[in-house]
C-alpha cells in the first residue's frame, strides 16, 4: 500500500482528456486539484497525474524535484487518508495534482497542503454526490 507503481499513474490520453474536460477542480495553494469519478478496470481506486508547468520552472531539475516531492507525499498519505474513504464509498477517481506555485516550496509545507487538499477533495466528493 506504500508504493506508487505504474498502475496508479494516469497515462491514458483519453482519460486525461476526459478528466480535464468533465472533471471538477479546486485550488489550494500551491496545488490545483482536478478530479473525476470514473469506473476504472484496475485494482487501484485512484489514477494520478502529477504536473509542474514548464512556464514557471524552466529548468527540468526544478520540475523533477517538485514532482518527486509531490509523489513521495502522495505515496505516504494515500493509504491513510484517501484509499479508506474511496473504498468506503466504493468509488474510483481520476486525479490530477498540478503545482501552481511560483517557487519551490519545502517538503513540510507541501505535505501539509496536500493533506488539506485530500481533505477538501473528500468534502467536495461528498457534497457533489449527496444521495
Amino acid at each position: 500500500m506504500q508504493s506508487f507503481n505504474k498502475e496508479e499513474r494516469l497515462c491514458s490520453i483519453k482519460l486525461i482528456d476526459r478528466l480535464f474536460h468533465d472533471g471538477s477542480s479546486f485550488l489550494l495553494y500551491p496545488f490545483r486539484i482536478v478530479w473525476l469519478p470514473e469506473n476504472l478496470n484496475s485494482d487501484n481506486p485512484v489514477q494520478v497525474l502529477i504536473s509542474v508547468p514548464k512556464k514557471r520552472f524552466k529548468r527540468a531539475v526544478d520540475r523533477n524535484l517538485i514532482k518527486r516531492r509531490i509523489r513521495e507525499i502522495y505515496r505516504l498519505q494515500k493509504s491513510e487518508h484517501l484509499y479508506p474513504f474511496l473504498k468506503e464509498h466504493s468509488v474510483n477517481l481520476l486525479l490530477s495534482i498540478n503545482y501552481i506555485g511560483n517557487n519551490i516550496a519545502d517538503y513540510a509545507f507541501m505535505d501539509k497542503k496536500l493533506s488539506a487538499a485530500i481533505g477538501k477533495l473528500k468534502k467536495e466528493y461528498l457534497s457533489s454526490h449527496v444521495e
